[in-house]
């Protein structure tokens, strides 16, 4: 899966825990700014996300994650791992 295809996926999941569009991701892109991206709404986002993509994330991935591109490579990582 492309990193586009892999963003706009991620776009969805947040558009549907946000209950908005108002943002733009890309891979520097943090919780500071998107609009309601806070602590509560981030776990919903990666419950979201985790289902959208059939992946569980570690925990130390979880802690280890800043930015949008952080959170590509881990999606891209367990989804490598599912299919090795």
């Amino acid at each position: 899966m492309k990193n586009q295809d892999i963003l706009d996926k991620i776009s969805k999941s947040f558009s549907k825990v946000l209950e908005h569009n108002n943002f733009t991701l890309t891979e520097i892109t943090t919780a500071n700014d998107v609009d309601g991206w806070e602590s509560i709404t981030h776990m919903m986002i990666i419950n979201d996300i985790e289902q959208s993509f059939n992946i569980k994330f570690k925990l130390m991935d979880l802690m280890n994650m800043d930015t949008i591109g952080d959170l590509v490579i881990a999606i891209e990582k367990e989804q490598n791992l599912m299919h090795s």
